[in-house]
Formats: C-alpha cells, structure tokens, sequence
C-alpha cells in the first residue's frame, strides 16, 4: 500500500526546510522526531549522523571522553556535523573559527545557523557585527532581537546593554532594564548584576532596595566578583560580619583587590573561632549553577 500522503510530503521536504525545522534539534529530540513515521525517521537520519559527528567534535575541542584535545579534528568532526545541517554543529565549527583567528569563516558559519532559525547562532553573529572593525550595529541588533525573542539569554544581555548604552539604537534604560531582567530570570549573572544595578539606582525601573539586595546576592552566590564584594559590604554595613567576610574573601580571590582591605578590617573585629569559621566556608564554598 502507498505511504499516507503527509509521509509523502515529509520524506519531499526539501533539506534546507528540514534544516530549518529540526537542525538545532539534540539527539534526544530527533530520536522521540524519528518514531513519529517511517519518512520522518528516513528524512532526519542526516541529523542523527550529524549528533554522532558533534559528540565526537566536542570530545577533540574539549580532549574528554578519553582523547587528546585537538582543535584540527575538532573542527573536521563538526564541519562533517554541519554538512549534515546540524545548526548545533555549524555554530560549533563557527567557535572555533573565531578562536583560531579564522573570524571571516566563523561568521560564515553563524549566519548559516543563524538564517535557519538557531538563536546560539543569531547571538554570536550579532557579537562578531558588534565586534567588527567597522561595526555592523544595525544588522547586530536585527540578529540579537530576534535572539532574544527566542528566550537567547546571552542575546537579551548584549541587547540590553546596546539599549543602555545607545549603541546601534536609541538610548533607551526602561528597555535596557527590561531585557537585564530577562535575562537574569534565565540565569546570566551578568544579568543579575545589572539588574541590581537598575534597581539600586532606579534606573528604568523603580527604585528599590530590596531588589537590588536580592538581584546582588543571587549573582554573588553564582561567582561574580563585583557582586560578592558590593554584597560583601552591604552584610558589612548590616552588621554580619562573619559572612561579610565569607564574600570578600570570595571577591578577593577572584581579584577584586579592593575587597581585601575591607576583609583585614572586619577580621580584627572577629574571634579566631568565627575567623576560622569564615574562611572554612570560603574554601568550601561553590557557586551556585548559572548560564554564566
């Protein structure tokens, strides 16, 4: 008997709209995609091969999994993946493009993955633009706001401070704050700090104290240095010294050196017992999971 006709229209898809449908797709994914019909499973068989060709990149650009790290093959291994229409695989091969100096070919291959719909693709295309000598601002923010609409967290961060800063868009702080928040809810500490930044100064935002407390905490409990140095002297100011010092030590080992004078003047005002309890929690302490 003849397939159903929407197997028929499914295996005469052509690539690129295949691409574009499932090419930034995990393997996860294409797997539960593939038991949906015999076409749908025949047509994505290219992208199931590509997982296989970027599991392998990862293993060489990372040396994990049991092989020497080798940026060469690496990149061999995703190009195979990319050719398979893996936007995962093209935005990977763009990575280390731009990290062998190659940034012509890099932004060749984030414009592939960012025209097929893939967001990673849209926001490293948009920074190569922002990045560029002349910048391309106009097409950066064109590419980042549609990143952003995706849920694209490091896209709402770089859009909110070219919206800050009025760089390729007309100043604008309520839109700065907006997105700052957006992506801080998605987990950028960048973000966060931000964040608590607007709110601390009522900047695009209502002031509020309390916000900008919490948005500072959050990013100092996920490693940012500044963070923990500014949340370090406001439990200073609270009067929690011993966890005042937990934070600046934090701070101080990440290189904020200002924090350290701060941290030698409370230390002298703690018992040995809470001295030594401060740092136990410094050099216990682990940063909470974030997308950096």
């Amino acid at each position: 008997p003849s397939p159903p006709s929407y197997q028929r229209r499914v295996s005469a898809l052509p690539n690129d709209v295949l691409a574009r449908i499932a090419g930034s797709f995990t393997l996860p994914n294409l797997r539960a995609a593939s038991l949906v019909c015999r076409a749908w499973r025949d047509a994505l068989k290219p992208l199931r091969e590509a997982m296989g060709f970027l599991k392998w990149g990862k293993k060489f650009k990372h040396g994990s999994g049991g092989v020497k790290a080798d940026l060469s093959k690496a990149l061999d291994y995703f190009l195979e993946g990319a050719a398979r229409g893996s936007t995962l695989a093209m935005v990977d091969a763009g990575l280390i493009y731009w990290e062998v100096g190659k940034k012509e070919n890099a932004v060749v291959w984030y414009r592939r993955a960012a025209e097929l719909g893939d967001s990673a693709g849209q926001c490293n295309l948009a920074i190569s633009f922002l990045q560029a000598n002349p910048s391309n601002t106009k097409e950066a923010i064109e590419w980042l706001y549609k990143a952003s609409v995706s849920g694209h967290v490091r896209a709402q961060y770089q859009l909110a401070l070219c919206l800050h800063q009025g760089r390729g868009v007309e100043q604008n702080s309520q839109g700065a704050a907006r997105w700052y928040s957006k992506a801080a809810q998605g987990g950028y500490v960048r973000a966060m700090y931000n964040t608590s930044l607007c709110y601390s100064l009522g900047e695009g935002v209502w002031q509020s104290h309390v916000l900008a407390r919490k948005w500072m905490k959050r990013a100092a409990d996920r490693g940012h240095s500044k963070a923990q140095f500014e949340h370090g002297l406001t439990l200073f100011s609270e009067g929690d010294l011993m966890k005042a010092v937990v934070y600046l030590e934090l701070a101080t080992r990440a290189g904020e050196t200002a924090a350290a004078h701060v941290k030698h003047v409370i230390l002298h005002r703690l018992s040995s017992t809470s001295r030594d309890r401060a740092m136990h929690l410094a050099d216990t302490w682990l940063a909470k999971p974030s997308t950096r």
